[in-house]
C-alpha cells in the first residue's frame, strides 16, 4: 500500500479502558480524524463541502487489532486511497512511533450524497486524483 497522507497522535489516559489499553472504538476516531486532516491538507473542509451540497459519509470500516496502544504511546495513522465505481476506499493503518509496529490495519469505504442523494462527485474526483493509488 501507498501510503498518500501520515498524522502522528499520542494516546490520552481518558482513551484506555480498565485493562491499560486504547478502547477499540478509539480506534474509529483516530480513523476518521486522520481522514479529515487529509482532506483538510487536500484543500477541502467538511463545512465547505456540506455547504456546496456535498457530504461525504462513511459506509462501511473494517479494523483488525493488531497490537494495543497504551497511554501515552505516540502513533501515526497512515492513509492510502483509491477509487472503487463510487466509493473512495481509505487504507488506514496506524503504526506505534516507538517501533514502527502495526497496530491496526484499517479499511474504511466512502461515498458521497450530493444534494442529499447518493452520486459520483466530480469535485472530490478532481480535489483526490493526485492521491488515488491503484
Amino acid at each position: 500500500m501507498k501510503y498518500v497522507h501520515e498524522l502522528r497522535l499520542k494516546v490520552r489516559d481518558y482513551e484506555c479502558d480498565l485493562q491499560g489499553i486504547v478502547n477499540n472504538a478509539n480506534y474509529q476516531h483516530y480513523l476518521e480524524h486522520a481522514r479529515h486532516e487529509f482532506l483538510l491538507s487536500a484543500g477541502a473542509g467538511f463545512a465547505g463541502l456540506h455547504e456546496q451540497g456535498i457530504d461525504p459519509v462513511v459506509a462501511r470500516i473494517s479494523m483488525s487489532f493488531k497490537t494495543p496502544l497504551h497511554s501515552g504511546d505516540e502513533f501515526v495513522c497512515k492513509l492510502g486511497l483509491r477509487k472503487e465505481s463510487i466509493k473512495y476506499v481509505f487504507n488506514q493503518d496506524i503504526y506505534r512511533a516507538t517501533d514502527d509496529k502495526l497496530v491496526l490495519k484499517g479499511i474504511v469505504e466512502a461515498v458521497c450524497l450530493v444534494n442529499g442523494k447518493l452520486d459520483t462527485c466530480p469535485q472530490l474526483d478532481r480535489l483526490f486524483a493526485p492521491y488515488l493509488t491503484a
